[in-house]
Order: C-alpha cells, then structure tokens, then sequence
C-alpha cells in the first residue's frame, strides 16, 4: 500500500483558501497525481486543503472523503516567553532544544506545557483517526507495527497541514512531534510518500520513501513557497516569528 501526505497550496489564511500563487501550484500537483492512480482521496476539512484536492479530483476523477482529524493541529499552549498562547511546532529553538523531553517520543507529553494544553489527548485523536483510517483499508495497529489483514497495493492521498503531518510521521516513525515539527518542514504542495513493506507475511510496517518532494514545482517552472519557513538568515526580511 501506498500513502501520500500532501500539504496544501499557498495558503491565504484569512479567507481560508488558497493565493494565487497556490493554485498554480495545486494545478501543477494534479497534473503530476495523473500518474499516481489514486484510489482514494481524504482531506481535511479546512478550504485551503480541500481547494487544493479539488484540482486533483478533477482530473483523477475521485471525490474526496472528509476527514476531521485531517484538519490542522492548531492547539496552543501557554508558554513562558510569550504573553499568549501559541503553536506546539512553532517554538522558539533556543527554548525547546533545552529540554530533553522533547526530543523523547513519550516523555514530552510530560512536558507542563504539553500536560496543561492537554496535547497528548489532541495528538491520539489524530493518530486514532489515522489507524482507523488504515484499518480500513486492511492494515491493524498493533504496537508500533500493523498487522496486514488484507495486504494490498492501494494508493491513498491524504491533503492535509504541515502540522498534522508532523503529527502522522511521529506517528508512524515513533519519534517526538516536537523533533519533527521543528527539524523538517513541508512546503505547500510538498508530498511525502510511505509504503508498507511486509517483510514476513501478516507483518507491516510504514517506510518513508519520500518526503516534502517539490519536483512537480521545478517541472512546471513555479518557485516553491516560503511559507512554514522562517528567515534564513536574521537581517533578512523574512519571517522571523
């Protein structure tokens, strides 16, 4: 089986939908979906994912299946340097990197910030919804593998947010949100793509092959989007917070 985690276009976060600039890039990444043959399409319910399914849709010819869970982890946390609450994965380094647990795939959930945000039940719901989803689709947790009730070669998109992307790779990869939150970032249109590999028979696991891939952008001529970055350097005009 085959899954896509597909981060959404451009995004115009005030009309929640997407730019100009991110429909461009939707286009160009349904053009590239032609060749994947898609059997399912999920999104988040959220306008700038599921505008961005909606190209491919189109041109695959599959509507897509609203997920909840999908939706952006946009739960906030109190945080002792700010004066409101703010996003799980957009600390500052300079703070998170000194705290151990947060590199730790279970002791960050002890984290105050975590314990007070109640992050830990926000981040089962979406890994619940994830497993459930693959339970469908003949794949069973159990533990940190799957047990393949009904092997198959599939091929499943989810667009969706970087955030929750985050999330599902953590997940998959048992590694804290936190390291893959603030060590990777998927640009918009980005696709990651994992497979199962069932090495014994009835035992699965997810291997990542790809991930935040952008070569449908470079083939059409369309500079990837800034946007989860932050300044490259600090006397640029870029995103600093």
């Amino acid at each position: 089986m085959k899954i896509l985690i597909i981060r959404h276009g451009d995004p115009d976060y005030v009309l929640d939908s997407l730019t100009e600039k991110g429909k461009r890039e939707a286009a160009l990444l349904a053009d590239r979906m032609k060749g994947e043959k898609i059997d399912v399409i999920y999104t988040s319910p959220l306008g700038r994912a599921r505008l961005t399914a909606r190209y491919t849709a189109n041109v695959i010819g599959k509507e897509p299946i609203i997920k909840d869970w999908l939706q952006e982890f946009s739960h906030r946390v109190d945080l002792p340097y700010l004066d409101k609450p703010h996003l799980i994965w957009d600390l500052l380094p300079e703070f998170w990197s000194k705290d151990d647990r947060l590199y730790d795939r279970e002791k960050w959930r002890e984290v105050d910030f975590m314990k007070k945000g109640d992050i830990a039940a926000y981040y089962r719901e979406v890994c619940d919804g994830f497993d459930a989803l693959l339970a469908e689709h003949g794949y069973v947790r159990e533990g940190r593998i799957y047990r393949a009730e009904r092997p198959n070669r599939e091929t499943i998109a989810l667009f969706c947010h970087f955030g929750v992307e985050s999330v599902l790779l953590s997940h998959i990869l048992s590694v804290a949100p936190t390291v893959l939150g603030h060590g990777l970032v998927a640009l918009p249109t980005s696709v990651t793509t994992i497979y199962t590999e069932e090495r014994r028979k009835g035992v699965a696991s997810l291997r990542v092959a790809a991930f935040g891939d952008l070569s449908h952008l470079f083939a059409g001529g369309e500079e990837p989007s800034f946007s989860a970055r932050f300044c490259e350097t600090f006397d640029s005009d870029e995103r600093h917070d």
